[in-house]
């Protein structure tokens, strides 16, 4: 597939310096995009697109955040690495998704990853309203799209609309799905753990949400997972009580 560095802005690249990268990515083990969060791409939406790209990215594209890349207002700007290659203007969804199928090629349908990712959100959003039901059936269309990324973060989300709705078995299938997928997911343990706890498991609960914590430490200040540790501790005290 050519790629249109017009369209997207790649600085000190050619044609010919691109394929001969393209070439020789096989034997280069991952590819990073590296996405300025600094201020002045940050205003233009670049933590959005760091999102976007991090839920598109299939295996073997790693998606990171950096400081300035410079070129400030021309965000948001991108680095690829190993290649060495900065994008300007990649500001929406599509032109995200795009550039990961310029990287890919054939192997990433653009539309299809998109409309998966599509589906994922309003199925969260339908989750956040309490519509579990609608939330789980947006969330099986994404995941019979068949992305090519991202597909951990849609089983995390099915996996807390089927415990929503009372399908513990479900849920759990799906938390594994998603560890299975990522194994540095932390919130595929937080669910693992919130279906033990919805079974009384308490031991399992505990050691599935210390995995958790160990993986992203920063998640002991969300009031969510405190209120699930809460409810945790709350049970073992009973069960110590009550033995």
């Amino acid at each position: 597939m050519a790629v249109s560095f017009s369209s997207y802005g790649f600085q000190t690249a050619s044609p010919v310096s691109w394929r001969r990268w393209r070439a020789a990515a096989s034997t280069v083990e991952e590819v990073e995009i590296r996405v300025c969060v600094n201020r002045s791409c940050g205003r233009q939406g670049s933590r959005e697109m760091l999102a976007v790209l991090s839920a598109l990215a299939p295996t073997g594209i790693a998606v990171t955040s950096c400081g300035c890349l410079g070129r400030c207002g021309a965000g948001p700007n991108l680095a690829v690495l190993p290649a060495g290659f900065l994008v300007s203007h990649c500001g929406t969804a599509s032109r995200a998704a795009q550039l990961l199928a310029d990287l890919c090629g054939s192997a990433f349908d653009p539309q299809r990853n998109l409309e998966a990712f599509t589906l994922r959100k309003k199925g969260e959003n339908e989750l956040e309203k309490g519509n579990a039901a609608e939330a789980e059936a947006l969330l099986s269309q994404a995941i019979g799209l068949e992305p090519s990324g991202g597909l951990h973060y849609i089983y995390k989300s099915r996996s807390s609309a089927r415990l929503a709705i009372g399908d513990n078995a479900g849920a759990f299938d799906d938390a594994n799905e998603a560890s299975r997928i990522d194994s540095k997911y932390p919130q595929a343990y937080v669910c693992q753990g919130d279906v033990f706890l919805a079974r009384g498991e308490w031991d399992a609960a505990e050691k599935a949400y210390s995995t958790a914590l160990q993986l992203d430490p920063s998640i002991r200040r969300s009031k969510s997972f405190k209120a699930r540790v809460a409810k945790l501790q709350e049970n073992l005290i009973a069960l110590n009580t009550s033995s």
